[in-house]
């Protein structure tokens, strides 16, 4: 078996470069190659285009030992990957009739009549392997050259992933001799802390080691903290990562919400009802972006005493009877309103000019303010209520925020 064995995965079609769809596949691929404990150190997409494509696969075969293609495997014009593979390789196609009598009685099985242009997909790779495709019209392949190969799959998601799981898979497992050997990861889910100054708790040993890895991720208001580990079995794995676990929350512990799919709502509406308390909620200017999401956790609707919502800052100062600007210090005047009107523990304003453009001089697009017993906090953005950040920062901060300080006050 090769040692560090590494692969690369190549999205192609233009419609991702442009947007039209996400590329769903190369996260399956990736989750798929780390589960049979080989690298994945880079992932490309690129359009439809012969040369794009020849000289991306080039560039993977000179860093990677497996390099998988997805997409571009169909009948049309600009279904490119078979000469792109055929070019990068140095080699020509080749017409393999077989493939072309498979294709037609599967569209026989449609009780549809194969067009001219299906014949495409007939052509391989000279010395190709083929993977014959059972579940759709698009035979994939597989190009060895020398000790790396390249293979590739058809970009629609179902059979690209009984390919890869029934064909691919056996096929690297018996090609390169692997073992059992997997890698696996748990995220902490950190949240009422900035990055850097997190990185700096936990330090430079536990980030540098090669395994179990250890690596940051900031996100809109919270920051997950990847632990990965490369093991032969899975006991194993998982007991490398719970060794780092334990050393990372002995470091940053007081700051972690939760592990993988948690999240900062159910994470705070826990710490609510473990200490019998409540929330009320002002969402100015923006969409409900803190008692929408409360309310959908279970148990949310629970702890949810009061919620406001106003147009713009100016109906909000009215209701308050107080000037408008700046609205970081509205926020903070709505946040203790509400907490006293509410009888709360813990109150939340989120206050935000609808349009960008009608935001004050200061800058200010947004912000919120929080507050817990006799304490207030708060921040400010520089984004509109309209945008999607300041949906998701504000949000995620202000409960984030929220979640802090109740521990803070319990001592944790």
């Amino acid at each position: 078996m090769k040692s560090n064995l590494n692969a690369e995965i190549i999205a192609i079609g233009t419609e991702i470069l442009l947007g039209e769809i996400t590329d769903t596949n190369s996260v399956f691929l990736a989750r798929g190659l780390r589960d049979i404990g080989i690298n994945l150190y880079y992932m490309t997409s690129v359009g439809d285009n012969e040369v794009r494509i020849a000289n991306s696969i080039r560039l993977a075969l000179s860093r990677a030992d497996v390099v998988i293609t997805c997409g571009g495997l169909g009948p049309t014009i600009d279904d490119m990957t078979r000469q792109g593979v055929a070019v990068a390789t140095d080699r020509g196609l080749t017409f393999q009739q077989h493939l072309l009598d498979q294709i037609a009685a599967r569209f026989g099985t449609f009780r549809v009549q194969m067009t001219e242009n299906n014949k495409r997909q007939a052509y391989v790779p000279d010395d190709a392997i083929i993977i014959e495709n059972p579940v759709g019209t698009a035979p994939s392949f597989v190009v060895e050259v020398g000790d790396k190969c390249v293979i590739s799959l058809p970009g629609v998601p179902r059979e690209m992933k009984f390919l890869f799981t029934e064909k691919v898979v056996p096929y690297l497992r018996e090609r390169y001799g692997l073992t059992s050997e997997i890698i696996k990861a748990r995220l902490l889910k950190v949240a009422g802390i900035g990055e850097s100054q997190l990185g700096e708790m936990i330090g430079t040993e536990l980030q540098e080691a090669s395994n179990p890895t250890v690596g940051l991720a900031a996100h809109s208001g919270q920051i997950d903290v990847r632990i990965t580990a490369k093991a032969t079995t899975e006991f194993e794995a998982d007991q490398m990562i719970g060794e780092v676990e334990a050393q990372l929350r002995a470091l940053i512990g007081s700051y972690v919400f939760g592990v993988d799919k948690d999240t900062i709502e159910s994470a705070l509406v826990n710490q609510l009802r473990a200490d019998a308390s409540g929330i009320a909620v002002t969402e100015v200017g923006i969409d409900p972006v803190i008692s929408g999401r409360i309310e959908k956790t279970d148990g949310g609707v629970g702890v949810l005493l009061k919620v406001e919502h106003y147009d713009t800052p100016d109906d909000l100062a009215a209701a308050l009877k107080t000037s408008a600007q700046p609205i970081r210090t509205l926020a903070e005047q709505a946040a203790k309103a509400l907490a006293a009107a509410a009888q709360a523990r813990v109150a939340v304003a989120v206050v935000a000019f609808p349009d960008i453009n009608e935001q004050a001089d200061s800058g200010e697009g947004s912000a919120l303010a929080v507050v817990v017993g006799d304490q207030v906090r708060s921040r400010v953005y520089g984004f509109g209520g309209e945008s999607e950040t300041a949906k998701q920062w504000t949000g995620t901060w202000a409960m984030s925020m929220a979640w802090r300080m109740l521990r803070e006050m319990n001592g944790a």
